[in-house]
């Protein structure tokens, strides 16, 4: 979409973690730190399961794609960040601003569409057992995987077209280290009522009702590991799924809590935390939990990559 020829705001500044040196310099290294780890750790998971047939499986099929979005997430967020932290620019361009906000809400609503698609998963694994292949086929799993990156395509090009036709008539200083939906709304000089409908509704439907599905999903396996007779079976799947509950509800409520004061002013503090959690923790710890702790891809690993322990 056309940017809008009423707009005078060329460029948007952002506001960093810190003006102290010294807490900047610490927060540069922690960050490139994540950065690094989130890189390798989530590339690793995907050359293991490319590479290893023994893993060509719909679990890990859609661990792959986990990890992609991680990459690409986390991508799109820390290499602005760090550039500001060592005191190049923090400025961003408008439509720089734009093309951020559009990869950046892409990516955060393929993964939460994801949790749900790998919930689904493990519930048809754990309790359809018997029908699993004929259930969770490739094409489904090609299906699923699809509809994840393309429902959340669309509904990003929503709200980044009508972020476009908004005139930004200034101040241009963003209240934030990256170009988000709720913290753009504020520099405005347009009425963002549509706006902030469509993210309610979006939050609605990205937030709320996949959240409700995953947790349906898992009350359906922890009931049926609680049939499990055995003590060491009970263990090992309440071990895994644990694992994947704490991701779930860590990334849900980030998000939520960011998109459900759509242009407001209050907590933009916490906000920045908030952020940093699901665009640079969350992509750090994904492959330790999901992944790294398999046994499965542990040792994929170490057949490709000997020196790994």
């Amino acid at each position: 979409m056309a940017i809008n020829n009423s707009t005078t705001v060329v460029e948007f500044v952002l506001q960093g973690l810190s003006e102290d040196p010294g807490l900047q310099a610490l927060f540069l290294a922690f960050f490139l730190l994540l950065y690094i780890l989130a890189l390798a750790g989530n590339t690793l998971i995907i050359i293991a399961i490319s590479l290893n047939s023994s893993l060509h499986t719909p679990m890990y099929f859609f661990l792959a794609n986990l990890a992609l979005l991680d990459i690409v997430c986390t991508s799109t967020v820390l290499p602005k960040l760090l550039e500001g932290l060592v005191g190049k620019s923090s400025h961003i361009s408008y439509k720089g601003c734009m093309t951020q906000l559009f990869f950046l809400t892409w990516f955060l609503g393929a993964e939460l569409l994801l949790l749900t698609a790998m919930a689904y998963d493990r519930y048809v694994a754990i309790c359809r057992p018997l029908h699993y292949s004929m259930l969770m086929s490739w094409p489904i799993c090609v299906l699923l995987a699809g509809s994840v990156w393309v429902i959340s395509a669309a509904s990003t090009s929503v709200h980044t077209g009508l972020m476009a036709r908004l005139n930004f008539c200034g101040p241009n200083q963003i209240r934030h280290f990256l170009c988000e939906v709720p913290t753009l709304l504020l520099l405005s000089c347009s009425p963002t009522t549509l706006n902030n409908i469509m993210i309610v509704i979006a939050d609605v439907y990205f937030g709320v009702v996949n959240f409700l599905l995953t947790m349906i999903s898992y009350s359906f396996i922890i009931t049926s590991i609680l049939r499990i007779r055995s003590t060491e079976g009970k263990k090992r799947a309440f071990s895994t799924c644990s694992a994947h509950l704490v991701v779930v509800v860590l990334y849900y409520s980030t998000v939520i809590y960011t998109y459900l004061q759509p242009g407001s002013g209050s907590s933009l503090e916490n906000g920045k935390v908030v952020a940093l959690l699901y665009t640079a923790v969350s992509p750090t710890l994904n492959p330790a939990i999901y992944s790294l702790r398999n046994k499965d891809v542990k040792v994929a690993l170490k057949k490709f990559f000997p020196c790994f322990q």
